[in-house]
């Protein structure tokens, strides 16, 4: 146990939940344009008048779900001094949530609890909208639904938006007023909304853009200013989180996990300083993280062609064209007893492999007469990959089959 044991030692941190998602501010940086609409959009609620409905879009990492979470608390505080006013508000992340009924059955286990919970089936769709809207007239006053991820919900399986927008008039409530606030990371979720969704859903929209360096740095300082010491920085530790972040399409969480991540690369080196070196360190730590989450999402047969490329690779037989990755993808399958595709359907993935970032071509043109070719090469760490695709090969058995051909240093033993 000596070498395991648990103790604390030196950090740079104060707080270091103020780096994560659960956090909310109390102030927020960088979307002064978009906060002052977002703040006009919801004027109505503190008057007891029936909200507007909202549609918030914009890439990941923009601010969307952190201006609502922030403007839900404030909203909240704020009502508590209004006798005339009676605020409630329900967060439902629509991930999974792919049809109507899906989403009715969650919103109605929302506002349950524990041991009033329905399953997922075995209603009809209007026994489920009939409990949702006996939820809803229950709490009377003013309920605020807020959607995120609502671009999750399937093209044509969106009338419950538009159920939710027409409750008051259709006559499914009466004492309560229900404001829908939907929040998606697709761009061009609104184009396969039904016209009669879009008119009650979309009824005030707002555009959140992507942070710039700038904007990145207000960011990540407020947040800094909470979660380290007040000598827990290096001077250059945010402006490079922040370039790394607008990297990443001006993307605020990823540049707060960059700068999180940093921060425990330091703490587990047991020190109380953040440096620009731990910065670089985690970057390659959270890359390689999200490269084998990307591998692992592959196709069975995107594993094999990696496998044949490390295993090219490992024997020095890389950059290598496809006629030389093909045979070895073919000994794979043959080793597992599987069907191989043709060498269109490999060429075609490598390609996608390309464009994934694992891999890199260079093209060679050998005039008129010899054509052109192109070679390709791993562009991601051998032992990453292997790591990643061990599951799919220990599955069918290849990887016994195949790893002699691997050298020793990069065997994955079976167990």
């Amino acid at each position: 146990m000596g070498q395991f044991e648990f103790k604390r030692g030196n950090t740079p941190y104060v707080n270091r939940g103020a780096l994560t998602d659960e956090y909310t501010p109390n102030s927020l940086v960088g979307r002064d344009d978009e906060l002052e609409e977002y703040h006009s959009a919801l004027e109505p609620v503190i008057w007891g008048e029936t909200p507007k409905n909202i549609f918030l879009y914009g890439k990941t990492g923009v601010g969307k779900t952190a201006s609502t979470k922030y403007f839900l608390k404030q909203l909240e505080a704020d009502s508590e001094q209004y006798d005339d006013l009676v605020l409630r508000t329900v967060f439902l992340n629509c991930d999974g949530l792919e049809t109507s009924y899906r989403l009715c059955i969650a919103l109605v286990n929302q506002m349950r609890s524990a041991s009033q919970q329905i399953s997922e089936s075995g209603y009809s769709k209007s026994e489920a909208y009939a409990m949702l809207w006996e939820e809803l007239e229950s709490r009377t006053g003013t309920v605020l639904i807020v959607l995120d991820e609502v671009d999750h919900i399937k093209s044509g399986e969106d009338s419950i938006l538009y159920q939710l927008s027409r409750a008051h008039a259709n006559g499914n409530v009466s004492d309560t007023k229900i404001g829908i606030i939907g929040i998606s990371n697709d761009l061009t979720f609104t184009d396969d909304l039904s016209p009669k969704v879009k008119s009650s859903l979309c009824e005030r929209q707002l555009h959140f853009p992507t942070y710039d360096a700038t904007e990145l740095q207000d960011v990540l300082q407020q947040r800094a200013d909470i979660a380290f010491k007040d000598d827990g920085l290096d001077e250059g530790v945010i402006p490079l989180c922040a370039a790394y972040g607008a990297k990443e399409a001006g993307d605020a969480r990823k540049a707060l996990d960059l700068l999180l991540e940093a921060g425990d690369v330091a703490r587990e080196n047991k020190r109380s300083l953040v440096t620009e070196d731990d910065v670089n360190r985690a970057q390659s730590r959270l890359k390689s993280k999200k490269v084998r989450r990307g591998i692992q999402g592959l196709h069975e047969h995107d594993h094999y062609i990696l496998y044949a490329l490390c295993v090219l690779a490992a024997n020095g037989k890389m950059p290598a064209r496809t006629r030389v990755i093909y045979p070895q993808y073919e000994r794979i399958c043959e080793a597992g007893d599987i069907d191989p595709h043709t060498s269109r359907w490999v060429s075609d993935h490598l390609d996608e492999l390309k464009m994934l970032g694992l891999l890199s071509v260079t093209e060679k043109n050998l005039g008129r007469k010899g054509g052109k070719y192109r070679k390709w090469d791993l562009e991601t760490d051998i032992s990453n990959i292997l790591e990643s695709i061990e599951e799919t090969l220990k599955v069918v058995g290849v990887l016994r089959s195949i790893e002699p051909y691997i050298p020793d240093s990069l065997e994955l033993r079976s167990n």
